[in-house]
């Protein structure tokens, strides 16, 4: 009975063997012609936001599965809120990184405020000397906080890019010496931040742009990595003059090597000299000669070779170098599977728990004491009663206006001559002036045209006229005897009708009447108005002396 066990064991033992070292040979067979990985960390600049997160994966498929270790996006330098890092991308960019350790997050950040803004050199070295004075430290421990606090404390820092060149607000050429105090204290601020563990990477431009990047190295102290950002243009024709020119890629090598820092490449691609495959290949192999930490190159137009479509000879050039070697397809040795005798299981008797119950202990309860409510009075406080003054009544007395006494005129009665009679027959008439008609104030009604049945009723001597209204000024008439002839009525302008007049009177024949107007003043005349004294003289027929 035994001897079946023991051949069924060895026949078991011996397929286990065939099939690990089948799948050992399958598993060791693609390391063979794998390509070697040089350790360098690749990514490129896709976006800054959401969307360059989601193109790294579709960038590593058009790379045949490249492992793009590197993150790479830049924070606004528009305003100080951005560059405290109070951006929703970074959000997106942590959890990128924190999806897998073997990836680096590198994070381009600004070192004042209106970055591109093409501020003067001289408002540049005032604001680099009031960072120099910590005037701007609060805004990167905000900066390092919120770093932290996402969970990437091992951010890559470029602080300042470029700072060589002419285009950023951050540059150093107006103030080189205060620069470097400035950048040291920005890194001494971010350090002191708990849990970071940032790297400050110092990169300059290729070449010497507007200043030697050399002169704005604020110390090994304050640096971690040595980068440059190298782009295909001037100065240098050819990329051997890139190489050799002074501060060139040959002198950011011998640099960083005296001062034992790493090296790396930010930025670089094509630019001024459009699709040009031989810079795209000997940049390639530079990079696999001198190791750097990282290099992203820029991949949007004119640079890029995936994204930007107008470079396909370095586009060709860039995938033909970084797209891994294709394994050989190994044959797998075909396993003769085993027969597996199933084992019996015997079940395992399950023992019931008694389950203990609990005693429960009554909570007593505690009646809480009423406890009455003191009754305070309101104390009645009296309204004082506040006895009304009695105000007495001036009696203001009326004055008595007095009533002017207006005198009476004594008018004189004129001596009137005893005409002496003429011998001659005739007797010349006299001159009758025209009496003066007052011009009526109001509306000018139309003169009425005198009847001739009808004659003004000629006043008695001694009797006054009534009163005309006093006319506009004018020279009194002259004092003397002069004959009266009636003229015609004039209405009065009231809007009431006049009373009709009396028939007045035919004078008796032979009769002749005076009448010599009185002047009583202005002020007595406006009461009594104007009088005239009338002389009457009557002819009768039976005077000798007139001629009718």
């Amino acid at each position: 009975m035994p001897r079946p066990r023991r051949r069924l064991v060895s026949t078991c033992i011996g397929s286990v063997t065939a099939g690990l070292l089948a799948t050992g040979a399958a598993l060791a067979a693609p390391e063979e012609n794998r390509a070697e990985d040089s350790g360098i960390a690749m990514g490129a600049y896709l976006d800054y936001g959401p969307n360059g997160v989601a193109r790294i994966r579709q960038l590593s498929r058009w790379l045949g599965g490249k492992d793009i270790r590197v993150g790479h996006t830049y924070l606004p330098g528009d305003q100080w809120a951005g560059i405290e890092g109070r951006v929703s991308f970074l959000e997106d960019w942590a959890r990128w990184r924190l999806a897998d350790d073997d990836r680096m997050f590198v994070l381009n950040v600004p070192m004042q405020a209106r970055n591109e803004a093409r501020v003067s050199d001289q408002q540049v070295g005032r604001l680099i000397r009031a960072g120099a004075r910590g005037l701007y430290d609060e805004h990167f421990r905000r900066l390092a906080e919120r770093l932290v606090s996402l969970g990437v404390p091992d951010t890559v820092i470029v602080l300042g890019w470029e700072m060589n060149g002419v285009t950023y607000t951050h540059r150093c050429r107006p103030d080189p010496a205060n620069w470097k105090v400035y950048w040291r204290r920005i890194v001494d601020v971010m350090r002191t931040v708990p849990g970071q563990k940032f790297k400050f990477d110092f990169a300059p431009n290729r070449g010497t742009d507007a200043i030697g990047w050399t002169k704005c190295y604020p110390g090994d102290d304050h640096v971690d990595i040595i980068g440059m950002d190298s782009y295909d243009q001037d100065p240098g024709q050819t990329f051997d003059d890139q190489i050799s020119q002074p501060y060139g890629l040959q002198k950011h090598v011998d640099f960083a090597r005296a001062h034992r820092k790493a090296i790396s490449y930010p930025e670089w691609g094509l630019f001024r000299r459009g699709d040009n495959p031989e810079y795209m290949r000997r940049m390639l192999r530079w990079i696999e000669q001198n190791k750097p930490l990282y290099h992203t190159i820029t991949d949007y137009c004119p640079h890029g070779v995936w994204q930007c479509k107008q470079n396909p000879e370095s586009t060709k050039v860039f995938r033909s170098a970084l797209t891994p070697a294709v394994p050989v397809p190994v044959t797998p040795t075909p396993v003769v599977p085993t027969p597996v005798v199933p084992t019996p299981v015997v079940p395992t008797p399950v023992v019931p728990t008694p389950v203990v119950p609990t005693p429960v202990v009554p909570t007593p309860q505690i009646p809480t004491p009423d406890v009455p409510t003191p009754q305070i009075p309101t104390p009645q406080v009296p309204t004082p009663q506040v006895p009304t003054p009695q105000v007495p009544t001036p009696q203001v007395p009326t004055p008595a206006v007095p009533t002017p006494q207006v005198p009476t005129p004594q008018v004189p009665t004129p001596q009137v001559p005893t005409p002496l009679p003429e011998p001659s027959t005739t007797e010349p008439s006299p001159v009758v002036p025209s009496p003066e008609v007052p011009t009526p104030v109001g509306p000018s009604p139309s003169p009425l045209e005198p009847e001739p049945e009808p004659s003004p009723e000629v006043p008695e001597p001694g009797t006054p006229s009534p009163a005309v209204p006093k006319p506009s000024p004018t020279a009194p008439p002259p004092v003397g005897p002069a004959p009266v002839t009636p003229g015609p009525a004039v209405p009065k302008p009231e809007p009431t009708p006049a009373k009709p007049l009396p028939q007045p009177q035919q004078p008796p024949l032979n009769s002749m009447q005076w009448c010599v107007p009185i002047n009583f003043g202005e002020w007595l005349s406006k009461l009594v108005g104007k009088q005239s004294v009338c002389v009457k003289i009557d002819l009768g027929e039976d005077f000798g002396f007139w001629p009718f």
